[in-house]
């Protein structure tokens, strides 16, 4: 597909584009070989968890998603549009998908409502008024309005980081991208963060989670990848992984995680 191709909307066919695909993505980090020849469909509405060992590839396919990171071949495309290399088509397809990583990466001198109208504002152009009046159902959404005059300092890390779901899905995202998003809280705070996470899925909202959360896993992923050494090795429903692995990596994964 060439850049022209991409500009415009193709005609609808009548089959269901999935929403984020990935087919005979490789990316390398030197003689590292972190991503192999990954094929990926996540249709419309899906939740998909990706679990695996520390340097299994699970962050980088993540970041690979909007170009965070580059890849080395393959395509990625999301809603049915080829991710170009860069440029505003690049910037354009980026607004459509929202993420979410370990740290919360909020503007320290912004107050929580400014952060979250800052990129509807110069993104997507919206006025003041809009901006603001979207921010605020937003940080209601996901329980912080209260905070909303308050400066990122002032807030505990499960609040910061329901700041930063709400300052992605300000920009009306098609997909939500998390990359770990409860690794660096405090264990009493992981759950306000996967209730918002929690409730987002039940609204339809197509994620993409990394995640060593075992009981979000069960409870809201209508699939779970599991990936090791770079590769997808597993690709099963919930139930099916937790209670039947097929794979023994899997199984030692699980082995692990699970007895603690």
């Amino acid at each position: 597909m060439t850049q022209a191709d991409d500009a415009t909307p193709t005609p609808s066919t009548g089959v269901a584009t999935s929403m984020i695909s990935m087919k005979s993505v490789n990316k390398h980090f030197g003689a590292l070989h972190v991503l192999q020849d990954i094929d990926l469909e996540v249709p419309r509405g899906q939740v998909v968890i990706v679990l695996g060992p520390s340097g299994s590839g699970k962050s980088t396919l993540c970041r690979t998603i909007n170009r965070l990171e580059p890849i080395d071949s393959g395509v990625i495309a999301v809603d049915g549009k080829v991710l170009p290399a860069e440029g505003k088509a690049l910037a354009a397809l980026r607004a459509d998908v929202g993420m979410v990583f370990q740290s919360f990466n909020l503007f320290a001198h912004k107050t929580i409502l400014e952060n979250v109208m800052l990129a509807p504002m110069k993104v997507r152009k919206k006025s003041t008024a809009d901006a603001k009046a979207t921010a605020r159902q937003l940080l209601e959404r996901v329980g912080i309005a209260n905070q909303a005059d308050k400066y990122p300092a002032q807030l505990s890390g499960g609040q910061q980081q329901r700041v930063a779901i709400a300052r992605a899905l300000a920009m009306n995202p098609k997909v939500m991208l998390f990359d770990e998003p409860t690794s660096a809280l405090d264990p009493e705070m992981v759950n306000e963060v996967l209730d918002v996470m929690t409730s987002l899925a039940k609204e339809g909202m197509t994620m993409l989670v990394v995640t060593h959360e075992m009981g979000f896993a069960r409870k809201a992923g209508d699939r779970v990848l599991f990936m090791a050494d770079g590769q997808i090795v597993e690709d099963s429903e919930p139930g099916t992984f937790f209670s039947a692995p097929e794979s023994e990596r899997a199984r030692d994964f699980l082995g692990k995680i699970l007895s603690h």
